[in-house]
């Protein structure tokens, strides 16, 4: 008799159903304990996992059997241990029907429907259950093949709690599961509270001093979702500002943060004991990052820095000393919000959807402008450092703003600015507008806007339209600067709560555009 039992595992941030058959053969001779359907390392080395745990539990688990497992679909490669706990229980259950030769001693009473079942879980040797990455993007794949419970470990149980629809079964060891499978009422083990709530706290906006302009360009990003680069001399508060950004972003809806909590689960950087996050990401990868690490991919194909800030920020400090090869693969994932890795063992798709923040220096010494240093460095040298941002890429920030330094008096007074609570109502209300306005669309915000929907929903007087024109000539824009113009315009009268833009608007939204060309001009 064949047992079966239902698993689940992970293709790039996406659940798959997986069938765990189990297949006993008695024979004279050694044994034999093999597993077929694209199993990589860790699944294989699941034999030596499974042995020891079924025997320390004190299960019977005799030599001279060939055992088959098969994991299906066989044409999908099987990542990770979390097939151990389905394999051990499935064999015991082959064993139990098969083994004709089993001491009374070792006889069970064997679960008779297990089909509502989706069992994940690593094993230790002693029979140990132990969490595995992923699970919530399993949990979903389960409930979406129609199963009813499923077995994990305690540590994984909060994440797969917040699947609607799915009874959790936290267990800690191999003779728990197969008391669980027999008798779900008999349950001992408690299921741990789901905690949803944001408990890390931004720094403050009230902690700024001074660069009003600055914090006006921060409010406008966070309200539209707009890329926003920054250039200062060292110390102006840049690294400060965009610290203090995910303070002023708009809360998560239910489903952004089950998209987030799964890219998380599945790179095992879920906080233990949390189901979901709420917290928008809020990524500051190192300028020595590879474009694997940035992008994603590797042997296993795993999410890179631009998914895991998935409707969150990707800070890039020191944006000038990233390696241009690293900041040229930015270009794609910017505009379509999605990536694509492509390898020979397959292709997966990851969202990107991400405000775009970057930090740098007017030039390599970091102190042209600055009216209290001098700066040394020679025409030449400061074109070299700014074309190492190149111009397609530079075109894909919707404003662009200079940082000054800030006056050391100043210093010596208390923070004049708004705290991060009143700027994030403001920005809250215009994304609720922008949502309710393009809601059959899907987009959240203004910063997502296509060309058509630009044109519908910024509609420019006969005034504006040769406003804007003049403004891209003299500043030598492109056509995509020019939409980006459009999409920042259209954000700053969601905060001034109009429907239709003004000339203001639009002259502020075109002086955020100003820095850029003064640094393609140099």
């Amino acid at each position: 008799m064949i047992t079966r039992l239902h698993s689940a595992a992970v293709n790039g941030i996406t659940g798959y159903e997986v069938q765990v058959e189990v297949d006993v053969q008695k024979v004279e001779e050694t044994g034999r304990f093999s597993v077929v359907g694209l199993p990589d390392a860790a699944v294989r080395e699941s034999v030596q996992r499974v042995t020891s745990a079924l025997q320390n539990s004190r299960f019977f688990c005799p030599g001279q059997i060939v055992v088959t497992v098969n994991l299906a679909p066989a044409d999908v490669k099987k990542q990770g241990p979390g097939f151990d706990l389905p394999i051990a229980l499935g064999l015991e259950m082959a064993i139990q029907h098969n083994y004709s030769g089993l001491p009374e001693a070792f006889r069970r009473r064997v679960p008779e429907d297990t089909d509502d079942w989706c069992i994940v879980g690593e094993l230790a040797l002693d029979g140990a259950v132990r969490g595995v990455r992923g699970i919530l993007p399993q949990a979903v794949a389960a409930r979406e093949a129609g199963r009813r419970r499923i077995m994990v470990s305690p540590e994984n149980a909060a994440e797969a709690a917040v699947v609607e629809g799915l009874q959790v079964y936290p267990v800690r060891d191999l003779r728990e599961a197969w008391d669980t499978l027999l008798d779900p009422s008999a349950q001992g083990m408690p299921l741990p509270e789901t905690s949803c709530e944001q408990t890390e706290e931004a720094p403050d906006f009230d902690e700024v001093k001074g660069q009003p302009y600055a914090r006006r360009a921060m409010e406008i990003a966070a309200a539209g979702g707009h890329n926003l680069l920054m250039s200062g001399s060292p110390g102006s508060g840049k690294s400060m500002l965009a610290a203090r950004l995910p303070g002023i972003l708009p809360p998560m809806t239910h489903a952004e943060a089950l998209e987030v909590s799964k890219i998380h689960s599945v790179c095992g950087l879920l906080p233990l004991g949390r189901g979901l996050l709420t917290q928008r990401p809020f990524r500051a990868p190192h300028h020595t990052i590879s474009d694997v690490g940035l992008m994603g991919g590797g042997s296993s194909i795993s999410p890179g820095e631009i998914t895991l800030a998935h409707h969150g920020v990707l800070f890039l400090d020191e944006f000038p000393e990233f390696s241009r090869r690293t900041l040229e693969t930015l270009r794609q994932p910017l505009e379509s919000g999605m990536i694509t890795i492509s390898r020979a063992s397959g292709s997966v798709d990851f969202p990107c959807q991400f405000m775009l923040v970057a930090a740098m220096n007017p030039c390599p010494c970091g102190y042209l402008g600055d009216h209290r240093h001098t700066c040394r460095c020679k025409p030449a040298d400061i074109a070299r450092y700014r074309k190492k941002i190149s111009g397609p890429l530079l075109d894909r920030f919707d404003m662009v703003i200079e940082v000054p330094s800030v006056d050391p008096a100043s210093l010596l007074h208390k923070p004049d600015g708004e705290s991060s609570a009143s700027i994030r109502q403001r920005v809250t209300a215009a994304r609720a507008v922008q949502q309710a306005r393009c809601a059959d669309a899907g987009v959240a915000c203004n910063a997502r806007l296509s060309g058509k929907m630009l044109r519908r929903h910024c509609p420019l007087t006969v005034g504006q339209q040769k406003l804007l024109l003049a403004a891209v000539e003299q500043f030598g824009l492109s056509a995509r600067a020019f939409d980006r113009i459009l999409r920042v315009t259209r954000t700053i009268a969601d905060l001034a709560g109009r429907d239709q833009v003004e000339d203001a608007d639009l002259l502020e939204a075109i002086q955020f555009r100003q820095y850029e060309a003064q640094m393609q001009n140099l």
